[in-house]
């Protein structure tokens, strides 16, 4: 990867790493309410890191993608549950583990993109 690659994907990863954090830690009172405005940033944020390393990439990619960190995602949407509804730490927890969630996924596509790039020049 490049360092005009790396540091446009950092500012791709980090733009939808705060968007997920925000949504998660502004919702976390009320339950599931973020897995669409969240997932909808992380879609976004894997087209645009395609973008990068010159590989169109549909939503439906995008979400295939989200869907082999879903077991994570299914974590989250447990921890949720079991403090989500506590004032202040629901939120902090939310919010933490949104921005880790969002920010694994990006720099795995990132990385997964940056190998089919590979494949391309090379065929």
């Amino acid at each position: 990867m490049t360092d005009s690659q790396r540091a446009k994907c950092h500012a791709i990863i980090h733009t939808a790493t705060a968007a997920a954090a925000a949504v998660a830690g502004g919702l976390a009172q009320i339950p599931g309410s973020d897995t669409i405005p969240i997932t909808g940033a992380q879609i976004t944020m894997i087209i645009s890191l395609g973008t990068v390393f010159d590989i169109s990439v549909t939503e439906a990619t995008a979400k295939a993608l989200i869907a082999g960190l879903g077991a994570a995602a299914g974590g989250r949407l447990v921890s949720q549950f079991l403090v989500g509804w506590i004032p202040g730490l629901g939120n902090a927890i939310n919010a933490s583990t949104a921005v880790a969630i969002t920010e694994t996924l990006g720099w795995k596509a990132a990385d997964y993109f940056e190998e089919e790039a590979k494949k391309q020049i090379e065929a």
